[in-house]
């Protein structure tokens, strides 16, 4: 098995797209997190759905978690507020590490052991043009952890 038969489609969204619309679509599509590209459509970073749900979380319970219990429903309903007005550049941790990344022709085992690795729950899966390990590519999917795991034990 090699990396371009393993990737599938996932969601991605641009640097400069709103965080607001970030968030929805990894609520609607249930993901952990998503895959954020640059102007050309290359793998820059993984945006965690717990990093958004950091950000909706005020300062002073971060810093005082039992403050958490006095906030009603009413208020909580409304943290999601945080969000409007930014973008998902805006809400990258400072010290992002870039995503993984494999090569097309990679083999289910150079995957799994970029994963381990990196401990990272999913690798973008880049075609580059041949000779050119370094150049810009096209961005042919992802492999999640799930998805890998399903197909070496042997599941189609």
């Amino acid at each position: 098995m090699r990396a371009r038969d393993l990737a599938e489609p996932y969601p991605t969204v641009g640097l400069d797209d709103q965080a607001l619309e970030a968030a929805r679509l990894l609520a609607e599509n249930r993901l952990p997190g998503v895959l954020v590209v640059d102007g050309p459509g290359m793998p820059h970073a993984l945006l965690p759905a717990s990093q958004l749900v950091r950000l909706l979380v005020p300062g002073y319970v971060l810093e005082d978690p039992t403050l958490a219990a006095v906030i009603d429903e009413a208020h909580a309903d409304r943290l999601c507020a945080a969000l409007a007005g930014l973008t998902v550049r805006q809400c990258l941790p400072k010290d992002a590490p870039a995503p993984a990344v494999a090569d097309a022709d990679d083999t289910a085992i150079e995957i799994a052991a970029l994963m381990a690795r990196t401990r990272s729950p999913l690798v973008a899966v880049v075609e580059r043009p041949v000779g050119h390990p370094k150049a810009a590519g096209e961005l042919l999917g992802v492999i999640t952890a799930s998805h890998l795991l399903h197909r070496l034990l042997g599941n189609p």
